[in-house]
């Protein structure tokens, strides 16, 4: 062993990223490996909601204190990816009452703050509420960007020394005379794709301990070293509407179930969501009735929402774990509280460690939990830091006022621009060139997403995590084609620019992103969106690679205008056509 022991972590969702920001900060040597983009599993599927523990107050109260608690942490040490919403547990007439006053006492039993609010009161709050609502409990719920927050992680993980590694999979792990020692990893190729590291092909990597935070994909690694992790996903469908019909996140306050969660995020509010078990985490896209049930349900509550455009809808899988013996029916019955596995307990085989269960709210504390078990493993008496060292970017928030003024940032692109990159704006909104609006739906101008491409590589959807470009009300129609023109840059002037079919490929990539969750959303005026959509990439991009506009087609006399034909006695000098 290392006079510095070496640990691996698998998963670059928020719990794997804790972790290698809470060892590396330890003084350990980190390496985390993400098979995708960093949120690719999970972590990038979530509603938004920053849980009080109200929801599980009732059925599960160990887990609603951890949420509590680390509630008030993040909005401590992630204030830029903090949105203070509040939260209301609605009743309607059909709504029991005993279940409300038992919602009340639970919250109570756990240290959540509540308000009753009257039915009037609630709407005061929230005027598109049905008026039918009687009443409600107000708790302290928040919206988070779980894209920034991970990104914020792993970009303090990587200042503490660690090494940040996406776009790599872990293919095998190495077992030698009864414990794990390293494992093989393939990273992928194309520039870009991966920036932190070794670029393309097969590594192999000897550690002196590995984490296994890959969620619901938890099993598949297991199954490498030959150990069985019951891991029971559960698949959660959530649609995303076109703007904020509510400010405040609203849930229905009845038992657990479908449809009964709105979340305000950014422009949009994301309605969810479903609750099915399922066999592959990967594998089960979302049908056209889920979606339908989403929003007929949640319009009992926010009537307007059943005319509202639709514009995507998506499914994330819960990482659900009961310990062997429970066996639940139901996964609407299993804790959400986390596990952490210990392989040389449990299976006879040092050199590793699962984490499994648990929410994005308590990435944190289960990051703390591995951590001192990692810790205790090589006699390494550190204590953790994560719950008082603000992340990157939201160090003195309170300074966004004096960015305001500075950058005289008034419009809202700018103040947008600002609560993005929190204490970081000074850094990155100072520039000596011009700064264009690259995506106007969400307000992420060039500067934005030169950061993000210096911090992500040629990846335009690690951009997008990082910007939220292309997340708008267009969904990348009007601005995926900006994004790959700033991936090209100008090659005569620009160092960090990538050649044409770098470019091309990264924006196909994205707009397959895009796309994938449309397919299920397209009526009304989204299905007019999508074509809208299409006939911008298709005529004006040649998205769809009409032979038409193929080779027989004389592009640089087109793009000489008309000053460039006047030789020609057939065309015209004025853009218009020649007369006889």
């Amino acid at each position: 062993m290392a006079s510095v022991p070496h640990i691996a972590v698998i998963g670059g969702g928020s719990t794997g990223a804790g972790i290698a920001r809470d060892l590396s900060m330890r003084g350990l040597d980190v390496t985390l490996l993400e098979q995708g983009t960093l949120t690719h599993g999970t972590t990038g599927r979530m509603h938004g909601l920053l849980h009080s523990g109200g929801r599980y107050a009732v059925s599960d109260r160990a887990s609603a204190r951890e949420c509590i608690e680390e509630n008030r942490v993040l909005r401590d040490i992630a204030s830029h990816c903090v949105e203070l919403t509040g939260g209301l547990f609605v009743k309607r007439p059909e709504d029991s009452e005993e279940y409300f006053q038992e919602k009340l006492r639970g919250c109570e039993a756990c240290g959540i703050p509540t308000e009753v609010v009257s039915g009037a009161e609630a709407r005061s709050m929230e005027p598109h509420l049905a008026t039918d609502v009687e009443k409600a409990i107000s708790v302290p719920d928040g919206a988070v960007d779980p894209f920034r927050l991970v990104v914020a992680n792993a970009a303090s993980a990587k200042e503490h020394g660690a090494r940040v590694e996406t776009h790599s999979t872990v293919t095998d792990l190495l077992v030698e005379g009864g414990e794990v020692v390293g494992l093989g990893v393939e990273h992928a190729s194309g520039p870009g794709k991966h920036v932190h590291g070794t670029e393309g092909g097969t590594e192999e990597i000897r550690v002196d301990h590995v984490v296994n935070a890959t969620g619901a994909w938890a099993g598949r690694i297991g199954e490498m070293a030959g150990v069985d992790i019951a891991v029971r996903p559960s698949k959660g469908v959530m649609t995303i509407m076109n703007v904020r019909q509510v400010d405040t996140a609203i849930n229905r306050c009845r038992p657990k179930g479908d449809a009964d969660i709105i979340v305000p995020h950014e422009t949009t509010v994301i309605l969810g969501t479903t609750d099915e078990e399922v066999d592959d985490p990967e594998d089960y896209p979302e049908e056209r009735w889920e979606v339908d049930t989403v929003i007929d349900t949640l319009s009992e509550l926010v009537p307007m929402l059943q005319e509202a455009r639709t514009i995507r809808s998506f499914w994330g899988v819960r990482p659900l774990y009961e310990p062997p013996g429970v066996g639940s029916e139901d996964p609407t019955d299993i804790t959400r509280d986390y596990f952490l596995l210990d392989h040389e307990d449990r299976d006879d085989l040092p050199g590793m460690t699962t984490v499994v269960g648990g929410k994005f709210t308590t990435y944190r504390m289960m990051g703390e939990a591995v951590s001192d078990h990692v810790c205790g493993k090589f006699g390494i008496n550190a204590d953790c830091r994560t719950a008082d060292v603000p992340l990157p970017g939201s160090e003195e928030f309170s300074v966004l006022r004096d960015y305001m003024d500075e950058f005289g940032l008034r419009s809202p692109i700018g103040r947008r621009s600002v609560e993005r990159l929190g204490s970081r704006a000074d850094d990155v909104l100072q520039t000596d060139g011009p700064n264009p609006t690259i995506c106007a739906c969400e307000g992420v101008t060039r500067a934005e997403v030169r950061d993000a491409i210096a911090g992500s590589g040629s990846d335009l959807n690690a951009v997008r995590i990082r910007t939220r470009a292309s997340m708008g009300n267009c969904q990348g129609g009007f601005c995926c084609h900006r994004l790959a023109s700033e991936l090209h840059g100008d090659s005569a002037t620009d160092d960090a620019s990538y050649d044409e079919s770098t470019a091309r490929r990264a924006w196909d990539e994205l707009l397959q992103e895009r796309w994938k969750g449309q397919r299920h959303a397209l009526w009304g005026e989204q299905l007019s969106q999508a074509m809208l959509n299409y006939a911008l990439h298709a005529t004006t991009q040649n998205r769809d690679q009409d032979p038409a506009d193929g080779d027989d087609v004389d592009f640089d006399a087109f793009d000489g205008g008309p000053r460039a034909s006047r030789s020609d006695p057939g065309v015209a000098t004025d853009g218009g056509n020649r007369g006889d």
